[in-house]
């Protein structure tokens, strides 16, 4: 009730919550960078290959994947209503998929950054034998492959974020 005593109708203030898109391919640093924006930002971290090797899920059943990512976005979204940061490592490695998500956050009024990791096939390849951590391991030609079909976010892209982190 206002001073007046006339019941208040304006919504209380709240803060805008923020998603940040974590892209790149296997071996990029996408863990490691959205482990510590999560941190600093006292954000949550959303992560499928986390969640399928919790629930015993081969890492490469697609169908499974996708329905992981289903939930996480459900929850993503009910965490930026609530003005927390979002950190999604999915790697999003096509325009689209990025588009679908920057759209739906900045339909909730959050912000959306996008922190994109361009490393060479060869160190991503360094970089994966390295931590060996997958089962079924990732392949050299799995590698090459997913790099001819990843889409890079280019300059125009990058322009519809409120911050490219990159």
């Amino acid at each position: 009730m206002s001073a007046s005593g006339r019941a208040d109708t304006a919504p209380p203030h709240r803060r805008s919550g923020c998603l940040i898109i974590v892209c790149g391919l296997p071996g990029s640093g996408k863990t490691t960078h959205a482990r510590r924006l999560a941190a600093q930002r006292g954000g949550v971290r959303l992560a499928p290959d986390e969640w399928m090797s919790a629930l015993g899920v081969n890492l490469w059943d697609s169908a499974m994947r996708e329905r992981v990512e289903t939930l996480q976005w459900a929850l993503a979204k009910d965490v930026l209503r609530a003005g927390v940061t979002v950190v999604v490592e999915w790697g999003t490695w096509s325009r689209a998929e990025r588009d679908t998500l920057r759209v739906e956050a900045k339909e909730l009024g959050a912000s959306v950054e996008l922190l994109y990791l361009d490393v060479p096939v060869d160190e991503l390849w360094r970089r994966v034998q390295g931590r060996g951590s997958e089962d079924p391991p990732i392949t050299r030609s799995d590698l090459d492959a997913w790099s001819r079909a990843f889409q890079p976010p280019d300059e125009a892209e990058t322009r519809l974020y409120d911050a490219h982190l990159g």
